[in-house]
């Protein structure tokens, strides 16, 4: 049993702990939902390039808070050593920040928030209906009040780095 996880934030100017958020992220899989064998990339990215990406990808105008790109296949996903979700994430820093303003929450809570989304995608979950939308966020809120129990998500942010 294995697990690849690659993280990378492209948006510099906001200082997200990657050594942290992968913690956190393998802490959601490993703990919380029991996957061993993953393969996911998570990319922090800033509103231009989620626009980019969501009008390529999704004929979508504009920014989003999480895309994700579920790459596994049913028939491969039976055989012995596959991983159990193949995927990647892209997140919108600004979207986490603007959403965090709105529903009164930090970022960093809006980041986890995001991650437990996209791989509650990569688990079958949708949310394209009120009733399977209802049900997905009941179990990322259930994801995240455990996540945060854990762990503290302000760590997520760590002070820039100021040099001479």
């Amino acid at each position: 049993m294995s697990g690849s996880l690659f993280i990378k934030n492209s948006a510099r100017a906001f200082p997200i702990d990657t050594r942290q958020l992968r913690w956190l992220t393998r802490e959601l899989l490993r703990d919380l939902l029991w996957i061993e064998d993953f393969d996911l990339g998570i990319y922090i990215v800033r509103a231009p390039k989620m626009a980019e990406i969501n009008q390529t990808y999704l004929q979508h105008r504009g920014s989003t808070d999480v895309i994700t790109f579920d790459y596994s296949d049913p028939e491969i996903r039976k055989l012995p050593g596959a991983p159990e979700i193949h995927g990647e994430l892209f997140i919108c820093i600004d979207d986490a920040i603007a959403q965090a303003r709105q529903f009164r929450a930090t970022w960093q809570s809006e980041l986890a928030r995001y991650v437990i989304h996209g791989i509650l995608h990569l688990r079958g979950f949708d949310d394209l209906n009120p009733v399977a939308r209802r049900k997905m966020k009941r179990e990322e809120d259930r994801l995240l009040r455990e996540i945060a129990r854990r762990f503290p998500l302000r760590k997520l942010g760590r002070k820039p780095t100021v040099r001479a």
